[in-house]
């Protein structure tokens, strides 16, 4: 490692605590199970409160807690390494990132998706995806059922995003080449949050996406790509981290 740089310490808390409500059932939180650190970096991982963990959001189906419990616990350990083996010496690199899974009343995934997401990283947001397909919720209780899980990732000083966005006609111009992301057999996503990193001399440092529509990975994986060849106005020397939107409803 090169003189002047230190692996970030991290304090990351994807917190996978659960407080399931559904059909006025009550809510219980989950005993914290810790996941060991992989040397040299710290990791810290534990249950939040009641409040900021999973929920299954439902009118029809719902979820017991243990069985949320016992599906995820399994891919705790995994969905950490998603970001501390991608953040590298990227130490402005965090956010929060909330997952959203669909489970049928057979039991079967029907959706899981990055609703939200102000992380900027789509290397790790695409990991964590891979990480949550593999999850097994079992049969839900009266039908469909919706679960959301709100991670917080980030090292000890994450960037806050900028009060002032990139300027209008340069960003405009930059979203719209995204659309021949979309052509040929991939389905033109709309309504995407965008949330990208810009350093010195403007260039794109790093790029994520999220969506409560479809998103499709390879659309994705296109986007980042053209996404971190842009450069817009100087950014001061500094990385900075702005919010976008990519076709808007």
């Amino acid at each position: 490692m090169r003189r002047g740089l230190r692996r970030p310490r991290l304090a990351l808390a994807p917190t996978v605590g659960l407080a399931l409500a559904a059909c006025g059932g009550g809510a219980r939180p989950v005993e914290p199970v810790p996941i060991a650190p992989a040397p040299p970096t710290r990791v810290v991982v534990e249950d939040s409160e009641v409040d900021d963990g999973a929920q299954v959001v439902s009118s029809k189906g719902h979820l017991e807690p243990a069985a949320v419990e016992a599906a995820l616990a399994p891919h705790r350990a995994a969905m950490t390494r998603c970001y501390t083996q991608k953040v590298g010496r990227r130490t402005w690199l965090g956010g929060r990132v909330v997952l959203r899974w669909e489970v049928a009343a057979d039991g079967a995934l029907t959706s899981v998706r990055i609703t939200e997401s102000d992380l900027g990283a789509w290397p790790v947001e695409s990991c964590l995806l891979s990480i949550a397909r593999q999850a097994s919720f079992g049969k839900p209780i009266g039908g469909v059922a919706e679960l959301t899980l709100p991670l917080e990732l980030s090292v000890a000083k994450p960037l806050a995003i900028s009060p002032e966005p990139p300027p209008t006609k340069p960003t405009s111009a930059l979203l719209a080449k995204l659309d021949a992301c979309g052509k040929g057999k991939l389905a033109q996503p709309t309504d995407v949050a965008l949330t990208i990193y810009l350093g010195p001399r403007g260039r794109a440092a790093s790029v994520g996406f999220a969506s409560a529509n479809d998103l499709d990975d390879e659309w994705a994986a296109c986007a980042e790509k053209a996404a971190l060849g842009w450069r817009l106005p100087e950014s001061k020397g500094q990385v900075t981290k702005h919010a976008l939107r990519y076709r808007p409803r």
